[in-house]
């Protein structure tokens, strides 16, 4: 593996800083166990952000390709499990930056119900967890932009046929927008250590194609 796309949502709806943004501008250019780290900000707009990450990964050359978005609420950072073909805005009384709130609509006409992620999940959490990140797996990403995206990018790996490993990250808020009036006493974390948690889950992701079969324990995440 010689290239890992890092793409991170920009600001959307209530957030006016994404940590997704602020991680991927953070690790861009690193280098985890070889493999390079090309990061892309992405538009937070119904599937203009799917064409996004297709063409970034087409200048990139990805091998990987690693997304990140935004989870208000959750305490640790969440590597998801399922995207599904289905989108319902409104239910967060939320716009994307278009304007648009899609209700009880698919992302893919003729797409399955839902694709899994193809990254190695539990070694990439028990990296983190190991590396004293809290971390856990998620089978729930939302019905928003974040899964949105998920399933446009993994239909059309399917689409066309290719086993470019890739997947889904939700981080928590960061510390400013969880002291913002309307989430006091929401969870945060901060860049620094968002962006140690990538780093180690990078790393794992590189190390093993094939994901480890240890029993991941999860509390709080569905």
């Amino acid at each position: 593996m010689k290239t890992i796309l890092l793409t991170g949502f920009e600001a959307f709806g209530t957030t006016p800083v994404n940590p997704a943004e602020k991680v991927a501008r953070h690790l861009d250019g690193e280098t985890v166990e070889g493999a390079r780290i090309v990061s892309s900000v992405i538009p937070n707009t119904f599937f203009v952000c799917i064409d996004a990450v297709k063409a970034a990964m087409a200048q990139s050359g990805a091998d990987a390709v690693v997304m990140m978005g935004e989870f208000g609420g959750r305490a640790t950072i969440t590597v998801e499990r399922f995207a599904l073909n289905f989108n319902d805005a409104t239910r967060y009384g939320l716009k994307d930056n278009a304007g648009v709130s899609l209700q009880d609509k698919p992302t893919a006409l003729e797409g399955p119900l839902a694709y899994q992620s193809t990254l190695p999940l539990r070694a990439m959490v028990k990296a983190m967890r190991d590396g004293g990140i809290p971390a856990d797996i998620s089978d729930a990403a939302g019905t928003f932009c974040c899964n949105h995206l998920f399933y446009g990018v993994l239909h059309h790996l399917a689409q066309t046929n290719r086993t470019t490993p890739a997947g889904w990250i939700h981080l928590p808020h960061l510390p400013e927008v969880a002291a913002m009036d309307a989430n006091l006493g929401a969870p945060s974390m901060s860049v620094e250590t968002a962006a140690a948690g990538l780093r180690l889950a990078l790393s794992a992701l590189v190390k093993h194609p094939q994901d480890i079969d240890d029993a991941i324990s999860g509390r709080l995440q569905i």
